[in-house]
């Protein structure tokens, strides 16, 4: 089991209605098949590290996180999030024990980056970017 967590706060001044649109596509994609469980909503840490939302993805395995990446649904989502997040903070985390998983996930990241040069700007255009994991 792989699991995502985003923790992020909307750019300044971006209105509440695009906050909203943001944070349902953000739920669809993490209602594609590939997920197994998902919450999306406020975060509840301190307020003092700048962040107001969450989004939290369970995906089964290797498989699953390739089909996830891939899902038409999850690039619409990041083209309407992406562009309104002031500070990103991603951890991932797994109870998978292959010592060459971290470098497995790492390439499949680097190749949805540069099959996709549009969402590889929007993550780069993000103030307060932050990928751990």
């Amino acid at each position: 089991m792989f699991i995502n967590l985003l923790r992020f706060r909307f750019r300044d001044g971006v209105p509440e209605e695009k906050k909203a649109r943001a944070l349902e596509a953000i739920s669809r994609t993490a209602k594609s098949e590939a997920v197994s469980f998902s919450v999306v909503g406020r975060d509840l840490g301190n307020p003092a590290d700048g962040f107001t939302h969450a989004s939290c993805v369970g995906i089964a395995d290797l498989s699953a996180l390739k089909r996830y990446f891939d899902d038409p649904l999850h690039r619409a989502g990041d083209l309407l999030f992406l562009p309104l997040v002031g500070r990103l903070w991603r951890m991932a985390l797994t109870d998978d024990a292959d010592p060459a998983l971290g470098e497995k996930i790492q390439a499949m990241h680097a190749e949805k980056m540069a099959g996709d040069p549009e969402w590889a700007a929007l993550l780069a255009a993000i103030p307060d970017l932050q990928l751990k994991g």
